[in-house]
């Protein structure tokens, strides 16, 4: 563990913290940037420095700190109905990171996030569904559905920006390194 990669994994907890919580409700689910910067943080960082950021985001929401959607906090938001989507984002950056690491490619950031985002959306989608005694079809009417081309496009511009950032933040911890 390098003092590099603890301060870009604490760099992005950063964005994901600062994004999330501003958000528009639609319905029962809010809008929100969260998935970009998960998205952005398990391409640009990779598997393992990703999902910790990930992590570390979840504790400080946990903790009370006020970082998730609309400025929500508390144990008793990741036990809400919506909370299986806070979690699912831990896979989602594994996921994520894991073809980031192994491909480094466009294609292979959006791929990544794809699978992810799947895995994202069926556990987010089946504790709602179990926590709101809502059928799980009905379930992803509401919570999936509407959020799929949001989604897409974040995918899109996080994959994007990725080629860019990823190559920049290996450089500096190799720099760092040497």
């Amino acid at each position: 563990m390098k003092l590099r990669d603890l301060i870009a994994c604490a760099m992005f907890t950063a964005l994901i913290c600062v994004i999330s919580p501003y958000g528009l409700t639609v319905g029962l689910i809010p809008i929100t940037l969260a998935t970009f910067a998960v998205y952005l943080s398990a391409a640009v960082l990779g598997w393992k420095w990703g999902t910790a950021a990930v992590l570390v985001y979840l504790a400080l929401g946990a903790a009370g700190m006020p970082v998730f959607s609309n400025f929500g906090a508390g144990f008793a938001k990741i036990a809400g109905p919506t909370g299986g989507y806070l979690i699912g984002y831990l896979p989602c950056a594994l996921i994520a990171g894991l073809f980031a690491d192994k491909y480094g490619k466009l294609w292979a950031y959006g791929a990544g996030m794809l699978a992810g985002t799947a895995v994202l959306y069926l556990l987010g989608t089946a504790w709602y569904s179990l926590v709101s005694a809502v059928p799980f079809g009905k379930a992803l009417a509401v919570c999936v559905l509407p959020f799929l081309p949001g989604d897409g496009i974040k995918m899109a511009l996080a994959s994007l920006a990725a080629v860019k950032l990823r190559p920049l933040c290996k450089k500096l911890t190799d720099e760092a390194r040497a």
